[in-house]
């Protein structure tokens, strides 16, 4: 008698992605520990000295973490309004953060109390930064003005207003004290030098467009190249010829909110709303890896070395990851048992073992040709959520078995919603819309007497099924679109390159798959007439 054979679930996992230095280094990082803060995060500095603590900006505060404790050890509350950009001088030992009411606030590192406060602004100061030499703060207001303050004697020295717009980005250049840019919601970044200027004389020295709201400027450490972060693009800017546009890189599909060095020098972060981090190369601005938060990412912070990667997000979480070096990862290894050996002993028969493998839930249903529970297994949450690929093999099994029909038939309306909202949810994706089409076909004609009687949550989700088969029906025609354009290009290309119209075909096989992935007309026609 044949043992039976169990579902296998194995074909509709993930193309495993490819393993390249930067993915497995960045993959050394622990799993995150989350923080709960009150507010969104605004802003995340490392200290440049040991042992790296890094401030957080949120609310009316500035909280200082331990990143090996990931433990609060310094608070500072001393803020009429809301903190922004608190960021630690070269040194580590002075702290500058701005504030809501437009002040600018000095601290040290180790105390609450401010040992400055420089008051000038009449709106609020989103960005501040060291100047090279450590003796003088610039700072960056919603008043549309950078102000430029000696830390000595608490006075300002000189005020621009260039800008048309809020000013929401600026930094100091790392090698020159008498640079800086800014970066507004006018689009524009400027770079200042503070030597010029005066009645009859700019002090801008050049101004470069981005095209986009400025949400963050950065320099590169040799002090030539700066980057600027708005909308979805970040651009790279070349200082010494007079602003001009080296690069641009557009690998988020939501707005970039920050901009970090990383590996001391060698790669750079860039965060966005749209729940990603991306890591780049210094040489080439290629992304060489990616993160995924749980929501939109407003701040990011990069221990020196890498030693940890703090992200600060919309919701008031913060994300902290710490790099797991050789002795850490030596220290998770469990220790080997003791082997006793066992002294062998000649026998006259070997007896095979029998595979008592217990078989997962849907297969014994199968074996009992009791679909409806077998479908029912894999309905649940957890499965649905986790591991989609083992609903839609069990679903085109029973398409095999031709038992779809019967374990659809004759379900309550909560668990006729579930299914129809794992169809919506997943029959775009390539690996499983062959089957989820079949499995929507087959559904509405269970159902397409009943249409009218569905009220409520249930005559909805078939509503949604309809657009959802009309969305895929016009990304089939897109696709169709861009195969005949492409075929169009290479036709072209070959005739003129080779002089010949033997042309080999495109290889656009998965696009020709797509094509075959139209839904059935009538069952969509009976589905918009009968619910409607």
């Amino acid at each position: 008698m044949t043992s039976f054979k169990r579902l296998n679930t194995e074909k509709y996992l993930k193309a495993a992605r490819i393993q390249t230095e930067d993915t497995l280094y960045w993959k050394k990082l622990s799993v995150p520990t989350l923080v709960k803060e009150f507010g969104a995060i605004d802003y995340i500095d490392f200290s440049p000295a040991d042992p790296y603590n890094f401030a957080v900006s949120c609310s009316v505060r500035v909280q200082i973490y331990n990143p090996l404790t990931k433990l609060v050890v310094q608070n500072i509350s001393a803020f009429e309004k809301n903190a922004y950009g608190a960021t630690f001088r070269k040194d580590g030992r002075l702290l500058v953060a701005g504030e809501e009411n437009g002040t600018v606030r000095l601290f040290e590192s180790s105390s609450k109390n401010p040992l400055r406060i420089f008051r000038g602004h009449t709106a609020a100061v989103h960005r501040v930064s060291f100047t090279a030499d450590n003796t003088q703060i610039v700072s960056f207001s919603d008043d549309r003005t950078c102000r430029l303050w000696d830390i000595a004697t608490e006075k300002v020295i000189q005020s621009y207003e260039e800008h048309r717009d809020y000013i929401r980005a600026g930094c100091a250049s790392p090698i020159s004290p008498n640079i800086f840019v800014s970066g507004g919601y006018d689009k524009v970044v400027k770079m200042f030098d503070i030597r010029v200027g005066g009645l009859n004389e700019k002090s801008v020295i050049f101004e470069v467009n981005h095209d986009r709201p400025v949400e963050a400027l950065m320099w590169l450490p040799t002090g030539g190249i700066f980057l600027s972060a708005g909308g979805t693009s970040i651009k790279v800017w070349d200082a010494f010829a007079s602003g001009k546009q080296i690069a641009q890189i557009s690998e988020h599909h939501k707005t970039i909110t920050c901009l970090r060095m990383a590996s001391n020098g060698r790669r750079f972060m860039s965060s966005g709303l749209d729940r990603h981090v991306k890591v780049y190369d210094i040489a080439n601005y290629q992304s060489v890896h990616s993160f995924d938060f749980p929501n939109a990412v407003l701040s990011l912070g990069v221990c020196p070395n890498d030693e940890a990667l703090v992200a600060g997000m919309v919701d008031g979480l913060i994300s902290i990851q710490r790099m797991e070096n050789d002795t850490d990862t030596a220290l998770k290894v469990p220790k080997s048992r003791k082997v006793i050996p066992i002294n062998e002993t000649q026998v006259d028969e070997v007896v095979e073992d029998y595979d008592r493998t217990i078989g997962a839930k849907y297969d014994k249903f199968l074996r009992k040709y009791d679909y409806t529970a077998a479908l029912n297994v894999v309905l649940v949450p957890y499965v649905m959520n986790k591991n989609p690929h083992i609903t839609v093999t069990l679903m085109q099994e029973l398409i095999r078995r031709k038992g779809l029909e019967r374990a659809l038939a004759g379900r309550s309306n909560d668990s006729l919603a579930k299914i129809i909202l794992f169809i919506i949810r997943y029959i775009g994706d390539h690996r499983f819309s062959r089957v989820l089409i079949d499995a929507a076909n087959i559904l509405l004609n269970v159902y397409e007497d009943q249409f009218k009687e569905f009220t409520g949550p249930v005559g909805r989700s078939f509503i949604n099924l309809a657009k959802a088969l009309h969305r895929e029906e016009k990304v089939t025609r897109d696709f169709l679109q861009v195969q005949g354009a492409l075929e169009l290009v290479m036709s072209g290309a070959s005739i003129s390159e080779r002089g010949t119209t033997n042309i080999a075909p495109l290889d656009i096989s998965r696009i020709q798959k797509k094509s075959d992935l139209v839904p059935s007309e009538t069952a969509k026609k009976q589905l918009i007439i009968d619910v409607n």
